[in-house]
């Protein structure tokens, strides 16, 4: 039998030997940008030890996912509804025959035998072993041994490797590579207690109002007369209830009482982020005494996660506020919350920071687990690694598959775009579609800290949260940037308006009440263009309400050649010299908002008042799962990716022409009539939308 060269510890460390000239007909299709601090070359491996060679195919016609999906969610399509199978997603992307025939005809000219090599099941890789002898003569390279500085792990590796030109369109990706291992510095693993974990987490949640500190004002609690008369609609400029949220957007109560049983509403959590049932009564009995005490929602752990917690003290303002804004507008539709990896990963500081949400994929499409694009297969580098050997870790595999994602997700989590790696965006944003030819809707919030990010130490883009070398570079979010999610941004009741009044953009400077400004996230990708069903509505916003900014026009990795999967977007090689402070060709963001501030919640046992798009984006998703509802009632399904829908029936929201979103030493963008950076096409008003999508197919 032959031994693959799993371990390392076993191998001569030999002197280098020279390798081939790769001929002229080959090209380098990966290259090394950059080396890691933390993996150290050591020498080369025995040339006889077996290497276990996987080579990643590259998927078929991804170039026409695009034109797929547009042509289930655009509402001028004859197909406009018919979502696919998850079986009839993978039968079209799965490698196409001339790839597999390419690679596999190479493979047996360069002496590797066709009883050598293995298509897995999904048919998106090729396996073989081979001896470090053959697999450089066959790849024109050298591999190393690498060491891991801190943990002693052992690697084999190289710096670049070459393809032949007619092949090198069929391969994505080949291991082992030129990536070395896991890269992530992982916390302590010293914690063992709920209670510690999310201590550890604290200073971090306080960093965004996506999940921000609940503001408890001593005036404003615990409010008695809203106890007893929760409709009342005159302190809605105080503190947003549900009444006044059915006032705002004219949503009637209560719900329909018959609900099918197949479209609970899907929440995301993670970071720690845990609900309490003593919360939701509390809740319940103050504002919506039409729900019953002990309703909560259904909890799906990935990975490890955990939903609730027995323990009051420990209970989640994110969390709970998704749930308390959800409930009223949906009920009794039920609620299914998605909690997303083990204690010692959502302990992970940057965790839906600058990674985040490959797990959830993987458990809603397993094929998602060995998934090859941009130069990744499967999991990145920086995702969760399973079985987890720390204390406390899940102990079981990744988990591929399973979980049945919901008709509406809705997700207060999230980063910026210029930390994330390109490829993991790119090939995250690929499944967001394939998940949409499905019937999936995602919506995320925009974001919190206007065109930037917070400045240090709240965030982690420097002094001023803003990018280029001069630091005022806008800096927009992620996964926001992808054009197939709907992003939602926030509105306010300012202080002496009513309900009954057009709301406008939020904007809490510092100091009243955080510690930093607070404003709507919106922008411009510097990863995608602007998409068709968008370029409407941002040239008409162009064109009469022109940013007074200077502007660059270029995406990251535009030529689709990402040689470095943990390569990141460089804004100061986008900006070039042209000083420019914003893209203008990039995707717009938001695409919709709704009320994002002053909401009515009770965490830890008290009743307080919270916000952030992370209040607005439940609310939205709520509204849309609700309108599900009344589609299935009719016998008609899913409403799948919204976007072309939205943006083809602008009349159905509620226009904000008022506010901005600073940041980045400037005033942000403007809201203006029509779509803007700041609250997208507006709010919803329920009645014209549900009787929009009631008229589609």
């Amino acid at each position: 039998m032959v031994q693959f060269l799993w371990s390392l510890s076993f191998l001569a460390l030999i002197s280098p030997i020279s390798s081939l000239k790769a001929p002229a007909h080959h090209v380098v299709h990966e290259r090394r940008d950059v080396s890691s601090k933390k993996w150290v070359k050591r020498g080369r491996p025995e040339s006889t030890a077996v290497l276990p060679m996987r080579i990643g195919l590259a998927q078929n016609s991804l170039d026409d996912a695009h034109g797929h999906l547009m042509d289930v969610s655009d509402p001028t399509s004859p197909n406009y509804g018919k979502h696919w199978t998850s079986e009839q997603v993978n039968d079209v992307f799965q490698p196409s025959n001339d790839t597999i025939q390419a690679v596999t005809q190479w493979l047996e000219e360069s002496g590797i035998s066709s009883s050598r090599i293995r298509q897995s099941a999904n048919k998106v890789w090729l396996n073989f072993g081979a001896t470090v002898r053959e697999a450089e003569r066959l790849l024109y390279t050298d591999y190393h041994i690498f060491e891991h500085q801190m943990k002693g792990d052992m690697a084999v590796a190289c710096d670049q490797y070459h393809l032949p030109k007619h092949v090198r369109e069929h391969v994505d990706f080949i291991t082992p590579g030129i990536h070395v291992g896991h890269l992530r510095m992982y916390p302590d693993d010293n914690v063992s207690s709920r209670k510690e974990l999310k201590k550890r987490k604290d200073q971090k949640f306080r960093k965004r109002l996506t999940g921000y500190p609940i503001k408890v004002s001593k005036k404003h609690s615990p409010a008695a007369p809203m106890a007893h008369n929760s409709s009342d609609l005159s302190t809605c400029d105080v503190a947003i209830t549900p009444a006044c949220l059915a006032a705002l957007y004219k949503i009637p109560e209560p719900a329909p009482r018959n609900v099918t049983s197949n479209n609970s509403l899907g929440i995301y959590e993670s970071e720690l982020q845990f609900w309490e049932q003593e919360d939701l009564n509390l809740f319940f009995t103050n504002f919506t005494r039409r729900i019953p005490n002990g309703t909560h929602p259904i909890d799906v752990g990935i990975d490890g996660g955990v939903a609730t917690t027995p323990n009051v003290s420990l209970a989640g303002g994110e969390a709970e506020l998704d749930l308390m804004m959800a409930y009223p507008i949906i009920y009794p539709q039920t609620i299914t919350v998605f909690n997303e990896d083990d204690l010692f990963y959502q302990a992970f500081p940057n965790q839906t920071y600058t990674f985040g949400f490959d797990d959830l994929l993987d458990a809603f499409d397993g094929s998602y687990c060995s998934y090859s694009a941009y130069g990744q297969t499967g999991n990145s580098p920086i995702d969760p690694v399973y079985p987890d050997n720390h204390p406390g870790g899940y102990q079981g595999n990744l988990q591929c598959g399973g979980d049945t994602p919901p008709n509406v997700l809705s997700v207060s989590y999230g980063g910026q775009e210029a930390d994330v790696p390109v490829a993991y965006q790119k090939r995250q944003c690929n499944e967001f579609l394939k998940l949409g030819l499905q019937g999936v809707s995602f919506l995320f919030a925009s974001g919190d800290s206007g065109v930037g990010n917070y400045p240090t130490p709240y965030g982690d883009d420097g002094p001023t949260g803003c990018l280029g070398p001069n630091l005022d570079v806008f800096n927009p979010t992620w996964p926001n940037n992808c054009p197939y999610v709907t992003n939602v941004g926030a509105t306010k009741v300012y202080p002496g308006k009513t309900v009954f009044e057009p709301e406008s953009a939020v904007y809490d400077p510092a100091g009243h009440p955080y510690s930093v400004n607070y404003s709507s996230g919106g922008g411009f990708s510097n990863v995608y263009p602007i998409p068709d069903y968008q370029q409407s509505a941002v040239f008409h916003y162009f064109q009469n309400y022109d940013p007074p900014y200077p502007y660059y026009s270029a995406l990251a990795n535009e030529t689709g050649d990402i040689h470095n999967i943990l390569t990141k977007p460089n804004i100061t090689e986008l900006q070039g010299g042209t000083n420019g402070i914003y893209n203008r060709i990039g995707r717009g963001i938001p695409d919709v908002a709704a009320n994002g501030d002053n909401g009515a919640v009770y965490v830890g046992g008290n009743f307080s008042l919270s916000g952030g798009t992370s209040q607005a984006t439940p609310i939205f998703a709520s509204i849309i799962n609700r309108i599900v509802e009344e589609r299935i009632r009719k016998g008609k399904g899913a409403l799948g990716f919204l976007n072309p829908a939205l943006y083809n029936n602008p009349s159905m929201f509620n226009d904000i022409t008022n506010g901005s979103n600073p940041a980045c030493n400037t005033l942000g963008f403007s809201t203006a009539p029509g779509w803007d950076p700041v609250t997208g096409l507006g709010t919803a008003n329920y009645p014209k939308m549900l009787e929009y999508f009631l008229s589609l197919p």
